[in-house]
């Protein structure tokens, strides 16, 4: 995924009321950005960091800016929610995951269960259908190499009802797939984080036991683009 028009650099003066930042940015004084990101962004908030905005070219839009990336010790890390079904369903187009390719068809945000909405639905007249729930993750509360990136930042009951919805269809005989996107390239392993939602990791401890399947992948982060690389290793 590439960035349509260039990011602008700035400096985080302060993320609030969970979807606003304040951002002085390089010699333009400051502005108040759009954060697409409804957790706790643990970890990937701290006021002084290096950011990176996107512009809307809407002149109506309320506010011009959208807070995209950020800084953390050596590397990128893509904040936004809005880009990560995207960026998965792109590298399935792309056969960049080996494990979801072979389907000949691909649909998003499609109903299913309970009032739930499949992000991503993969289709092929040969074999059951696989439904894709995506996580964005950017929590890694320790920098060392060996640490891991860790999901979810915060309690998540939506993300526990997704997970009861996995299991639902891999009791029925579908595919269920979880996929967790690390939009950083810091971490080679994956964690949840069960000292923050202990009912969130003995959902996905169950949904994995009655069939679900538990994928992750990192990113290269760049202020050009964004896009998956290899995959991490999973301790659950």
């Amino acid at each position: 995924m590439k960035f349509p028009t260039p990011l602008v650099r700035g400096t985080l003066l302060r993320r609030y009321k969970r979807f606003l930042a304040d951002v002085e940015l390089d010699g333009r004084g400051t502005v108040t950005a759009h954060c697409a990101n409804p957790g706790s962004m643990l970890s990937v908030n701290a006021p002084g960091s290096e950011v990176w905005l996107s512009q809307s070219p809407d002149p109506a839009r309320k506010l011009r800016y959208s807070w995209e990336l950020i800084r953390v010790g050596d590397t990128l890390v893509g904040i936004n929610t809005q880009h990560p079904n995207r960026l998965v369903e792109e590298a399935i187009r792309d056969k960049k995951i080996p494990e979801l390719a072979g389907y000949t068809a691909l649909r998003r945000e499609v109903r299913y269960g309970t009032n739930s909405r499949i992000d991503l639905l993969l289709e092929d007249p040969q074999r059951p259908s696989c439904h894709v729930e995506v996580k964005n993750v950017t929590m890694k509360r320790d920098l060392a190499p060996s640490a891991p990136a860790e999901f979810p930042d915060s309690p998540t009951a939506r993300g526990k009802k997704h997970l009861d919805e996995l299991a639902r269809v891999a009791a029925r005989g579908g595919r269920a797939v979880m996929f967790f996107l690390v939009q950083r390239q810091d971490a080679r392993a994956f964690a949840v984080a069960a000292d923050i939602d202990p009912a969130y990791a003995r959902g996905l401890a169950r949904a994995k036991a009655e069939g679900v399947e538990v994928l992750c992948y990192g990113c290269r982060v760049s202020p050009r683009e964004i896009h998956l690389a290899g995959p991490l290793v999973i301790g659950l």
